[in-house]
């Protein structure tokens, strides 16, 4: 009984003991454990999972090439329908006008032959009304004349209708306007009909 009572005192001491010892510790501390990483994956898994994921980056990036070949493309698609749409806008405009640039002609031939009496000047005062307003409505769409007198003939803009013998020209020189060209941008919509000196 006495070894009995030997081992209960003994274990009393070691738990006085380790009590005074946690009476000691800092706040936050706490026994250490054994919690080594043991690995339950397999080389095996390990390479079939390593495998999957590199499959998926490839794939990602695939994907991701793509996708970005897909919006390259889209943007170029949208700013060439832009452009066609431009173009289309602009021929429509230029064809629309043409009709109107022979009655501009007319206006500016009566214009050109006004009568000289008191008579008409209510006349040639209404028509030079009309001039400017239908002048105004072309501007508006962007055409521009191309009333070039004194310059060199350039075949792109002019239509020669006569070669002239003039003196105060230099040789190749618009002399007259004869019928007005129109130009919408760089666009011809009709060259203007010139004379020129020898």
């Amino acid at each position: 009984m006495e070894e009995h009572h030997k081992k209960a005192n003994a274990k009393k001491a070691a738990s006085e003991y380790q009590h005074a010892e946690e009476s000691h510790k800092p706040a936050g501390t706490y026994p250490v454990e054994d919690t080594q990483f043991k690995p339950e994956v397999t080389l095996e898994t390990y390479e079939a999972v390593k495998a999957e994921l590199e499959k998926t980056i490839k794939e990602a990036s695939t994907n991701l090439d793509g996708w970005q070949r897909e919006r390259a493309e889209f943007v170029n698609y949208k700013k060439r329908i832009e452009r066609e749409n431009a173009q289309l806008r602009s021929n429509i405009t230029g064809e629309v006008i043409k009709k109107y640039l022979v009655i501009m002609d007319d206006l500016d031939l009566a214009m050109n032959h006004r009568p000289s009496c008191d008579e008409g000047a209510v006349w040639a005062e209404g028509i030079e009304l009309i001039v400017r307003k239908l002048q105004t409505v072309i501007d508006g769409e962007g055409i521009e004349r191309i009333n070039q007198n004194k310059v060199p003939f350039d075949p792109s803009l002019h239509e020669a209708i006569s070669n002239e013998d003039n003196p105060e020209f230099a040789s190749g020189e618009v002399i007259e306007v004869v019928r007005q060209g129109y130009k919408l941008g760089e666009r011809i919509l009709r060259p203007a009909m010139v004379r020129v000196a020898r």
